[in-house]
Formats: C-alpha cells, structure tokens, sequence
C-alpha cells in the first residue's frame, strides 16, 4: 500500500468532528441543569435516543438473549451505569461546577479505561503507568479546583460527578469491547439507550423526580440527544475503524479545545491560570499514555482493544449472526 493511498482511506477528521460535537454539548447541557433536576434531562435524553435506535432493538435483544451470563451482565452495566448514571453525574457537575472543567476531566476516561481493563482481564499493569497516571492526576486537580489549596464542598462534588461519569463512561468503554464478542455495535446501542431509558424511568418514579419540561427545554434536549449524543456516536466509531491510533488521540483533542472555547466565549467561563496548567498538563498525559501504549514494546498494561480476545477464551462466544 502507498503513502497516498493509507492517507485515502484516514478518517481522522471524522473523529475530530465527533469530538467537536462532544464538545459542544454543553451550549444545551448547561443551561438545561440550571433549570431542570439531572435525572429529567436525562431522561427525555435516552427516550429521543431509544426511539431512534428502536429498530435495532429486537434484533439485539435475540441476540442477547443467545449470550453468555457474562455479556448479559455486561450490557446491565453498560445500561444502568454507563448510560443511565453517567450521563445523570455528568449533567449534575455542570449544576456546580463550570462549563468547562467536567467535560475536560473526560479526558481521564483512557487512564481509568486501562486500570480497569487490567482489573477486569487480569492484565498486570506495569510501574510506567504511573508515569502518566501521576501527572494526569495532578492536571486534573489542578484544573478541577481554581484554588487548588482550598477546595470548597461545591468544587469538590462536582469534580467527583465529572470523575465519577469519567470512570462508569471508561467501564462502558471495556464492558461494550468485551461485549462485541458475541454483539454488534448496533445491538449495543440499541441495548445501550434502551436499559439506560428502563433505568431511569424506574429511578424517577422511586425518587418521586417530575419529568415535566417546557418546549424550549424539549428542543434543547432533541439537539442535545441528536448531535453530541447519536450522530457523534456513528461518526466516532465510523472513522475509528479506519484510523490508527495515535491519528485518533491526536484529533480527539477536539473534544476539550472546543469544550474550553464553547465554555469562554459563550457561557462566561472565566478559568483561573492554574487551571489552564492543569489543562495542558492532563491533556499531554492522555496524549503520552495512548502514543506510548501505540508504540512500545512494552506498554503499560494491554489496551482495551483486546477485551474482547481475552474474554473470548473464557467464554463460549457465539459469533453475531
């Protein structure tokens, strides 16, 4: 194969879109968790999404039905945990916190994503990790707090929601991989949207949470759901299955640039120096860990890509028909 004809067949600049997508999400999001309860906004979210992704639903619901114990459990927690509560945790930090400091702490997802693969397949993590795990901390309490040495109550819950999202987001990441031995990517988000929206139904109706909102709330949350959520989803996914990695950390910088300058520009974000160090020091952790695990002999621990081999053994894997 040609130089000309690998850089055809790149699609960096599809994940640089979705990425941008994500970003932007909080021109919706923040203003919706200043007016309405988390748990209704997320809600309406996964009811947009379960009806767009309904005729994927029954196909993935036969197929979960033929799959191991352990996929079946899977999908539970990529459901209940990584749709339903994670994005409730992601909504609720922008109720107090920033716009801007919850969705640039997504960025420790890679760094969690790899501690719990190493978890969940037993994979030893090497001492190397903790070159890029120890900075990538640090950035991220730096930029966490304006006032790294005082931290108030506020500061420290939303900081804890936006991590507490980051690492059920990074488990989807594992789960879902590990899934797709015996699922589809459809059947996924399908299965994905679908147990998020039962979860969340249940929920408020135990909490006793109103689901009432107004139409300007309704179209907010229908752009919410379309574009940073389902569309940047598909163009994510598409171009990652034709870009290497490196490409593909490299233009998912997209997501906290344009989350910095969409929180500065039209939300009033007003971040402190010290933040903005803690955003260059986690941004060039991640962007470190995810070169280095492309390129070493030895990386730190075996990516998530191999989930789904490493499960394979263990179970009986029935191929997605």
């Amino acid at each position: 194969m040609t130089p000309t004809t690998g850089r055809r067949g790149d699609r960096t600049w599809l994940i640089a879109v979705a990425a941008s997508l994500w970003g932007i999400s909080s021109l919706w999001r923040g203003p919706l968790a200043r007016e309405y309860p988390s748990l209704t906004i997320v809600f309406w979210e996964h009811v947009v999404l379960t009806l767009l992704t309904l005729w994927w639903l029954r196909p993935a619901l036969r197929r979960l039905a033929l799959a191991s114990v352990r996929t079946k459990l899977s999908v539970l927690v990529i459901g209940a945990g990584s749709s339903a509560l994670a994005t409730v945790l992601f909504t609720a930090a922008f109720r107090l916190g920033d716009p801007v400091t919850p969705q640039v702490l997504q960025k420790l997802q890679p760094l969690i994503a790899i501690a719990l693969a190493a978890v969940i397949l037993r994979e030893r993590l090497r001492p190397s990790y903790l070159w890029f795990a120890a900075p990538a901390i640090v950035g991220a309490w730096l930029l966490a707090f304006p006032d790294p040495l005082s931290v108030s109550v506020a500061s420290a819950q939303a900081a804890l929601f936006a991590v507490g999202a980051a690492a059920l987001w990074a488990a989807g990441t594992v789960l879902g991989r590990a899934a797709s031995a015996e699922l589809r990517f459809s059947d996924l988000t399908a299965l994905r949207f679908a147990l998020g929206f039962v979860t969340l139904a249940v929920t408020a109706v135990v909490t006793d949470t109103p689901l009432t909102i107004g139409t300007d709330a309704a179209v907010n949350i229908a752009l919410l759901a379309l574009l940073p959520g389902l569309l940047a989803l598909v163009l994510y996914y598409r171009g990652l299955s034709h870009t290497p990695a490196s490409r593909a950390t490299l233009a998912e910088l997209a997501f906290p640039l344009t989350a910095a300058v969409v929180g500065v520009a039209a939300l009033g974000a007003r971040p402190e120096v010290s933040q903005w160090v803690g955003f260059v020091v986690l941004l060039t952790a991640v962007v470190g860990l995810a070169l280095h695990e492309k390129r070493s002999e030895q990386p730190s621990v075996a990516v998530p890509d191999e989930a789904t081999e490493a499960l394979a053994d263990r179970i009986r894997v029935r191929a997605p028909v």
